[in-house]
């Protein structure tokens, strides 16, 4: 096997975050389904768009925000998603790029959009989420570098793009391609509606094609439909080599075959927007991995850059993770 030149190339739904803060009237107002991830039209998106408060708008995905968080590590990332040739797709190329993320996929030519997540934020920090996929969901297997997955030490798949047979070919082929090449290959639950929609596929996955698998307690409970976290950490540790199972303000637990090991939450000062908090999490360990850090070293990079994102608006990191890394890892 030939030595890796990229740490993590992450495959996902490629899409420019726009985040407001809103009040909770806001959110009955407009009939949103608080604290999920749901899919609208492009006249919902344009509905939505208006009736919100001006944010922050950036390139976003929850891979993409992964691979972000990686490079701020110091890590080598990659990006692999579909971008339409206009504004909002050379908007998504440049942000990446300028945070070092190599991210080479040219922008397509066509009637869908770059895709767009409307982020609503409440005072408790909860973020709802409103995405139109447009030319993201179109992913296919021919949009995947196969050289580029090939050269990744880990590859790191988004559940989010589970949706369309397109890009479950593509997820598939970039899996194969990692697996030939004797790489480490991830998913990410995602969110519990994704788990719900895609259960059983997924658990084909886990037992041919996946090594890591990154998810919350509620996320994992769900895959394996069991109200007893033990047993669905049983059920995990049996299908997969290694899983990160995040807890909220408890920490995270790494299963690692038969063992079981907690690893605290960073304290938190303020919390203003949960956005990113998992991807950042998964930005930590998988940079921790490909540096052989144990499990739980890597783990604990995680809680400190999830910690970390939710003290601001948005999932870009602030804090200088590159001497994080340092102190943890030496």
């Amino acid at each position: 096997m030939p030595p890796a030149t990229l740490d993590v190339v992450g495959v996902g739904n490629a899409i420019v975050d726009v985040l407001a803060e809103v009040d909770d009237d806001f959110i009955h107002e407009h009939g949103l389904a608080r604290g999920a991830m749901t899919l609208i039209d492009g006249a919902r998106a344009v509905e939505l768009y208006a009736a919100m408060p001006s944010g922050l708008e950036e390139s976003g995905g929850s891979a993409a925000n992964t691979m972000v968080g990686v490079a701020s590590f110091g890590g080598r990332a990659a990006y692999i998603g579909r971008v339409a040739d206009d504004f909002l797709g050379e908007v998504f190329r440049r942000d990446l790029r300028q945070v070092g993320v190599a991210f080479d996929v040219p922008g397509v030519v066509g009637d869908e959009p770059t895709a767009r997540c409307l982020i609503q934020v409440t005072p408790d920090a909860q973020r709802t989420m409103n995405t139109h996929l447009g030319t993201s969901s179109h992913l296919s297997a021919s949009d995947v570098d196969a050289d580029l997955v090939a050269s990744a030490s880990h590859l790191y798949c988004e559940g989010y793009l589970w949706d369309t047979d397109e890009a479950k070919e593509a997820i598939r082929y970039a899996m194969d391609v990692a697996n030939s090449a004797g790489r480490t290959v991830s998913l990410t639950l995602s969110d519990g509606f994704c788990v719900d929609r895609h259960r059983d596929e997924w658990r084909e996955l886990l037992a041919g094609r996946v090594d890591v698998v990154f998810g919350n307690a509620g996320e994992v409970c769900s895959l394996f439909e069991v109200t007893d976290l033990d047993l669905a950490i049983q059920a995990l540790a049996s299908e997969v080599e290694l899983a990160f199972v995040t807890l909220g303000p408890r920490g995270s637990l790494v299963v690692n075959g038969s063992d079981r090991i907690p690893v605290a939450a960073d304290e938190l000062h303020a919390v203003v927007d949960t956005t990113g908090a998992g991807d950042l999490y998964a930005a930590g360990v998988l940079f921790g991995l490909s540096r052989d850090a144990a499990p739980d070293h890597a783990a604990r990079l995680g809680s400190i850059a999830a910690a970390e994102v939710i003290s601001h608006l948005g999932a870009r990191p602030r804090m200088d993770l590159v001497a994080v890394a340092k102190s943890i890892l030496g």
